[in-house]
């Protein structure tokens, strides 16, 4: 019909603005050759999918086959980023593979940003992306020789600038990375 084929002509001519901005948001999250490139099909146009390049000299492919969990997680966060209508809650898990130092501190900002607006869960290793979250919950599996549990517990004050110390040196957290710590978390706004 002609209504869908100008919902069709529509998307085809938003595509490129949308892989564009997809582009600029991966570019700062640790994937500065990321290309993406969006194709429309179906009568209406309601078939999308998402190409992406990682690498200098590929051309882009389905997301879904080779993208790895890190650039699936980054580039998800780069099309919520873009996004203006999120479900209310949003979950990342290796939004963070392979990253670090200050493109860390730029995806926990972007993370918190986000929060703004939604419920966003982030499990995260990376202790520039845990400082900036609004509350932080360490997951702990303890085991006995007869059992294994998981507790949750919430990491509030000089707890959590131990745990942020912790994600950051290792099990016995020095001085150091104790005061750096807790740098982190006043940079990011976070409290100790």
């Amino acid at each position: 019909s002609a209504a869908a084929d100008a919902v069709r002509a529509a998307r085809r001519r938003a595509a490129p603005a949308l892989a564009t901005a997809i582009e600029a948001h991966l570019h700062g999250l640790a994937m500065p050759h990321a290309r993406i490139a969006i194709d429309v099909d179906g009568p209406a146009g309601e078939e999308v999918e998402i190409l992406l390049a990682a690498n200098p000299g590929t051309e882009p492919s389905p997301l879904a086959k080779v993208a790895s969990g890190g650039e699936l997680a980054r580039t998800m966060l780069a099309l919520r980023l873009v996004l203006t209508d999120a479900p209310p809650t949003l979950v990342f898990d290796e939004v963070d593979a392979g990253i670090g130092g200050e493109v860390g501190a730029v995806l926990g900002a972007n993370l918190a940003s986000l929060g703004t607006q939604h419920q966003v869960l982030v499990v995260t290793h990376l202790a520039q992306v845990a400082a900036h979250a609004d509350a932080q919950v360490v997951v702990e599996k303890l085991s006995s020789a007869t059992s294994t549990r998981t507790v949750v517990r919430r990491a509030d004050g000089e707890d959590r600038a131990r745990e942020v110390a912790r994600m950051l040196s290792g099990a016995a957290a020095a001085d150091t990375a104790l005061e750096h710590a807790r740098a982190l978390l006043s940079a990011a706004g976070g409290s100790v």
